[in-house]
Formats: C-alpha cells, sequence, structure tokens
C-alpha cells in the first residue's frame, strides 16, 4: 500500500468517525442554531463553489475531448451536479412526509421503516462517493487531502444532524455504522478499482449538488434561526485556505 493509499485510508476512518461520534455533539442541533453549524455549512458550500465547481469544469472539458457522452445532451457535468441535488431533494422531501404522517397517525414524530432504509440507502451511496473520492489524483498532496477531508467532514456533521431529527433511534442503533461503513468501503473499491477521469468527473458532479442540496436544507429554514455571519465567515475562511494551497 502506497503511502497516498494510507493517507486516504486515515481520512476516511476520520470520516467515518463523524458519524459514529456525532450523537455526543448535542450542543449543535440546539435552537437558535449553534454558530459552529453554521460556519460548517458555510465551508461546505465554499468547497463546492470555489474548489469544485473550477474541477467540473476542467471535467467537462475532458469529457468534450474523449467525445460526446450523450448525443443529445451537452454541459452533462452541469446535468450530474443537477441530479445530484435533485435526488437528495427527493429523500429530504419523502423524509418530511414520513415523518408528518407517522406524527398524525401515531404521534411518534421519526419516518416510517421505508423513507429510513431509503435515506440510510442514499446517503451510503453518496458516502461511498466520497470515500472513493480520497484516491483520486488531485489529492496525492496532503494540503489538498487534509482540505477535502476537513470540508467533507463538516458537511458530514451536517447531514449527521439532519439524519438523526428524521429517523431518531433508527439510525442511532443502525444507520451510523452503515453510512460510516460506507466511506470505508468506497475506499476500499477506490484502491483496488480505477476509473477513467470522464467517470471521475461525472460522480464529483454528482457529490456537488448533494453538498449544495444538504448544506442549505439544513441552513435555510426559518425555525433552525440559522446564523448568517457565522455561515459567512466559514465560507470566507475556508476559501482563504484554498485561495494559499
Amino acid at each position: 500500500m502506497t503511502d497516498q493509499d494510507t493517507l486516504a485510508l486515515l481520512a476516511a476512518c476520520a470520516l467515518a468517525a463523524v458519524h459514529v461520534v456525532g450523537g455526543r455533539l448535542r450542543f449543535l442541533g440546539a435552537i437558535p442554531r449553534s454558530g459552529w453549524l453554521s460556519a460548517f455549512g458555510g465551508v461546505s458550500v465554499a468547497y463546492v463553489f470555489v474548489h469544485l465547481l473550477p474541477e467540473l469544469a476542467r471535467g467537462q472539458e475532458e469529457i468534450e475531448a474523449e467525445g460526446r457522452l450523450l448525443g443529445f445532451l451537452e454541459g452533462h457535468v452541469y446535468l450530474m451536479a443537477l441530479l445530484g441535488l435533485a435526488v437528495f431533494y427527493a429523500v429530504e422531501t419523502h423524509s418530511l412526509r414520513s415523518r408528518a404522517a407517522r406524527r398524525e397517525a401515531t404521534g411518534d414524530d421519526r419516518t416510517h421503516d421505508g423513507a429510513f432504509w431509503l435515506s440510510i440507502g442514499s446517503f451510503a451511496i453518496y458516502n461511498a462517493i466520497i470515500g472513493y473520492l480520497l484516491l483520486r489524483g488531485e489529492l496525492d498532496e496532503a494540503s489538498a487531502l487534509a482540505l477535502y477531508t476537513f470540508a467533507l467532514g463538516v458537511h458530514f456533521v451536517i447531514n449527521d444532524l439532519g439524519l438523526r431529527e428524521h429517523h431518531k433511534d433508527a439510525y442511532e442503533r443502525i444507520g451510523r455504522w452503515i453510512i460510516a461503513a460506507a466511506v470505508l468501503g468506497g475506499w476500499v473499491v477506490g484502491a483496488v478499482t480505477t476509473i477513467s477521469e470522464r467517470a471521475i468527473a461525472l460522480i464529483m458532479a454528482f457529490i456537488a449538488g448533494g453538498v449544495v442540496l444538504n448544506v442549505l436544507k439544513e441552513e435555510l429554514p426559518g425555525e433552525r434561526q440559522a446564523r448568517f455571519l457565522p455561515f459567512i465567515a466559514g465560507a470566507a475562511l475556508y476559501t482563504v485556505l484554498l485561495q494559499l494551497s
């Protein structure tokens, strides 16, 4: 195993640990929202717009250079980003409706089993892709890997909070372990397989869309009393780090 593989494995373990220990960070779920959580959202969004989107533009050039993937479509990378956003919007909407239906029927404020498994399955795939991307060539340098791990780690904190709110004990008992293991599973797949740069560009686009949706759904609802200044501060500070790296 190369040094890069080892560093990527450590990063995967760190990301998986976020879900395992996330339940202990009770202060992040307080209302009004913790400034730290809004700052984490700013970091995640900055990573997408300052780092990932330029990479998507280069990925689109790669796709065009190799020939059209789908003859009747243009901008494949950006369509994948839109697909990622749409998929996680659908998962979130389904979870909200399931909670509302169960609350009305039984008074129990959590999702039905079907919504739970749909959500956990979706986030398991999401996390596996993120784990796989730890081994891509752009993360050869330790500084780039550290910035990626930090941005996705704080993003996982946000995801963890939303999943725990929707699924309650089911997430605590089994859900968090599944999506934590998915990160490590993605690293294993990345360590033993290689896919084309074009495919990497497309799956990165899907992740970008998912990150944007999963952050904004936690920041925008008024009842959460999210904090604008910490959000902007987190975005600005992480942008500076990206520019200096």
